[in-house]
């Protein structure tokens, strides 16, 4: 798969999806964006850096959603042509797909539109990479039928991000045999540490969540294969506009990494 600059290989080093839930300010994505491209050239793992212009899925009414689509796209086309950093942002509508063509490397379908024909099809058409989250409601062998639609359009940039199942209310489950199961539609899969740990509309109005498991799921996928890891983080959470429960502090990052790169090394090892 190739993002931008970067070619991603099943097999190869494992790759990282990372930044804020949302674009908070002007200066938030270059502080965040700068941050971890220094970590990962230093550690040598690939990066591309993870923003969203607009979270139209928010519980609340009232609950903040970002710059927009044109402010959004501008800011983030800046954050790669000034650090060199391929840019990933979510896409909500198909008006969207095309909007973002010049300014981002790669394109995010949300877990809850991972059917949405429409969309999939304006993705697929971009000519953009795509990453396609794998909704809390479908199986993993399910996905398959999305990729087949982004697929109808001559995409083959693709990955696939699994991110837990609902269980009950409020909660979700990571099923680690989701991995191999997708990685057998030949895309690399990646697995979301924070937003498996996310806890829909569990706070009343907002969502809450328990970032302190994040980074013990993110070894049981390493462990289980997967090729890339997607991960929120912020400089201070628990004051972030958007998903704060369950992101990642931005100095705890390297430390998680660090973890990881021995758990990817340990299992793909002759032997």
């Amino acid at each position: 798969m190739r993002i931008g600059p970067l070619t991603l290989d099943p097999g190869g080093p494992l790759f990282l999806l990372a930044g804020p839930c949302v674009i908070e300010d002007d200066k938030q994505p270059f502080a965040i964006a700068e941050r971890m491209r220094d970590l990962c050239a230093e550690l040598g793992l690939p990066f591309v850096f993870k923003a969203s212009f607009d979270k139209a899925n928010r519980t609340s009414l009232e609950s903040f959603r970002g710059p927009g689509a044109e402010e959004g796209l501008e800011l983030l086309a800046a954050v790669r042509d000034q650090l060199g950093v391929p840019v990933m942002t979510d896409v909500h509508e198909p008006a969207h797909c095309e909007l973002a063509v010049g300014k981002v490397d790669l394109i995010q379908i949300p877990a809850f539109l991972c059917r949405q024909t429409d969309l999939l099809l304006a993705a697929g058409q971009s000519g953009l990479a795509v990453n396609l989250k794998k909704g809390q409601f479908m199986a993993p062998w399910d996905i398959v039928h999305s990729l087949e639609k982004l697929r109808s359009t001559g995409a083959r940039e693709l990955c696939v991000t699994e991110r837990g199942v609902t269980l009950g209310y409020n909660t979700l489950v990571s099923d680690m045999r989701a991995i191999p199961i997708m990685q057998a539609f030949d895309v690399p899969v990646v697995f979301d540490a924070t937003h498996s740990v996310q806890q829909p509309s569990g706070a009343g109005g907002t969502t809450g969540g328990e970032r302190q498991y994040a980074p013990l799921l993110a070894r049981a996928a390493v462990a289980a294969g997967c090729d890339g890891l997607f991960a929120e983080t912020h400089p201070d959470p628990d004051r972030a506009l958007s998903d704060g429960p369950n992101m990642i502090p931005l100095d705890e990052m390297e430390a998680m990494l660090r973890t990881l790169i021995k758990v990817r090394a340990a299992v793909t090892e002759p032997g």
